[in-house]
């Protein structure tokens, strides 16, 4: 079973949760329902849950407040969030749980899915990669990014990354200086995680960044040499797509 505490200062969003959890998800038994981020302090440091379901807008003290508390964090979290899609990439971006609202019952089950599969707790620098991220959606491109390995995780500029490759149900991350980090998501996930104006998929296992083309060389599909020198093809349907956007450059 995993017992949980769900923070929300609304108490309509905290009674739907509460109906989702006892239909969907009957492995999760709730400790507690609190409508102030001080309530929740509480009710954790009582029940010591195993996840928090936790709202990031409320009053006098917010979620990433609430959370700053903890010298350590001992139990998974689960954002709960108005956001638009632009704010959601702050929590790709971060490999945390999030849950948008209105909550869908899928997007709830896959989350308690992944929960379960999970054997290891959010760390504080991921708590704090999150809040810088979130004060840069305005931004084109958010700084850092968290890839999720066998081994644990590794923090990243997104601006060091020049291309990942598809491998199976797995993606290499290739950074500038030759590293290279295998990361235990599919390439679509990290093409929706880094979606935006510098990363382009160039193929179904490709996806490059843009601002590490060293050249293009034309021809039957064309393809791009890159800043480690790396050669990777163009495929036929992103072609016009992809020279739009290099004609900008």
């Amino acid at each position: 079973m995993i017992r949980c505490v769900i923070v929300d200062d609304e108490n309509n969003c905290i009674e739907m949760l509460e109906w989702l959890l006892k239909t969907y998800c009957p492995q999760v038994t709730i400790d507690a329902m609190c409508t102030s981020a001080e309530q929740g302090l509480e009710a954790i440091n009582r029940h010591k849950p195993d996840v928090v379901f936790l709202d990031i807008e409320m009053p006098r003290m917010n979620g990433f407040d609430m959370l700053e508390q903890f010298d350590k964090l001992s139990f998974d979290v689960v954002f709960t969030t108005a956001y638009d899609k632009f704010a959601i990439k702050a929590f790709r971006y971060s490999a945390l749980n999030y849950l948008l609202k209105p909550i869908d019952p899928d997007d709830l089950k896959e989350t308690i899915r992944r929960l379960e599969e999970k054997q290891s707790i959010p760390t504080r620098e991921q708590i704090d990669l999150l809040l810088q991220n979130v004060k840069n959606v305005s931004k084109t491109t958010i700084p850092r990014i968290a890839l999720t390995t066998n081994d644990g995780m590794i923090f990243v500029s997104t601006q060091d990354i020049i291309y990942c490759e598809a491998e199976s149900n797995y993606t290499n991350i290739v950074l500038a200086g030759g590293k290279k980090i295998m990361v235990s998501k599919v390439l679509k996930d990290i093409d929706e995680a880094l979606a935006g104006p510098d990363f382009f998929r160039v193929h179904n296992s490709f996806l490059i960044n843009l601002n590490h083309i060293k050249k293009f060389v034309r021809g039957e599909g064309g393809y791009v040499v890159m800043d480690d020198n790396a050669t990777i093809s163009i495929s036929r349907s992103r072609r016009q797509e992809f020279m739009e956007l290099f004609s900008k450059f």
